[in-house]
């Protein structure tokens, strides 16, 4: 029972960090019918930009507490995060909205790869250590019989993904702003002749997904105390699954998806080995995401809460 419980709150931290990710996938698609496969490296770009503004700061105080470490961070990496996405946006993906499909996701792949390359030319080839900025000593809960463990690290990422998700929530279904989201993602050219601006509004989506990425970089750095030019190909990999579990385009979708997939994934590395016989150890949970998402796309293409074709028409 102990392993169980804790596989399943290491597994809500893991799926909280997807869902933040899987949240700029999903709404990109929802408005352009595009998958920004670059989106995992601004994920990348806010943990390194975060370290550096972290090595700023210990320059000028050294003895610096964890929580303006953290919020130092946070604050330089979503304005870089927030910047490159908009310039993506605006150089690379807005010439091609008319373009053949092939042509824009050759161009996200082709990005992703140049921000990797500039990343690790501005940053270096090895893995940058992270000071901690959270006390080491994890918590311990009595769940009925069992005990689990959680680190003030973990919790934080549990609680700024609860938020930023609650946040963006109001954000869609409340404002102005999230009114001419949802109705530039059901019809783009009559949002446009009712006076929505599609532009603002596709920039406003790049901007908000680049700032949960950013988050989400900088609590994982943290988090696992070290940061790297590749540290975002996994991670967007697998919050992309969680999105197209979920239902691609669908916001709770990508949050339910991220959840399930982190659930899975940690539950399957708990106990592969006894699944397997000791065959195979956890360092081979990544097959877990990938078993997941090609069960469920046979028997509910749509994903968990995507809306079905035949419905939508």
């Amino acid at each position: 029972m102990d392993i169980f419980l804790q596989q399943v709150v290491n597994g809500v931290v893991l799926g909280s960090v997807y869902a933040l990710i899987a949240l700029g996938y999903t709404m990109v698609y929802g408005i352009l019918q595009l998958i920004n496969f670059a989106h995992g490296d601004i994920f990348m770009v806010g943990a390194l930009t975060g370290l550096t503004a972290i090595r700023v700061l210990q320059s000028f105080v050294p003895d610096a507490p964890g929580w303006l470490m953290m919020m130092t961070a946070i604050g330089a990496a979503v304005p870089v995060c927030v910047i490159l996405n908009v310039t993506v946006e605006r150089l690379a993906y807005r010439p091609l909205r008319n373009a053949p499909r092939l042509a824009p996701l050759i161009t996200a792949i082709g990005l992703s790869i140049v921000i990797q390359t500039v990343a690790m030319i501005v940053f270096g080839r090895d893995p940058q250590q992270v000071p901690r900025m959270m006390p080491a000593e994890p918590f311990m809960f009595a769940v009925g019989e069992g005990e689990v463990l959680i680190t003030a690290t973990q919790v934080l990422i549990i609680a700024f993904a609860v938020g930023m998700m609650g946040a963006l929530v109001i954000l869609v279904e409340k404002t102005k702003l999230g009114r001419a989201m949802r109705a530039t993602a059901e019809n783009p050219k009559v949002a446009g002749l009712m006076g929505v601006d599609s532009n603002r509004v596709i920039v406003a989506t790049f901007a908000i997904g680049a700032a949960l990425a950013a988050v989400a970089g900088v609590l994982v750095a943290s988090n696992y105390g070290q940061a790297h030019y590749p540290m975002g190909f996994m991670p967007g990999l697998k919050a992309f699954i969680a999105a197209v579990l979920g239902g691609i385009g669908n916001i709770y979708g990508a949050m339910v998806g991220g959840l399930v997939l982190g659930l899975v994934e940690s539950l399957g590395a708990g106990y592969i080995g006894d699944l397997t016989g000791d065959v195979l150890g956890s360092h081979y949970q990544d097959i877990f995401a990938f078993v997941v998402l090609i069960v469920v796309l046979i028997f509910r293409p749509s994903g968990l809460m995507g809306e079905r074709v035949a419905d939508r028409a």
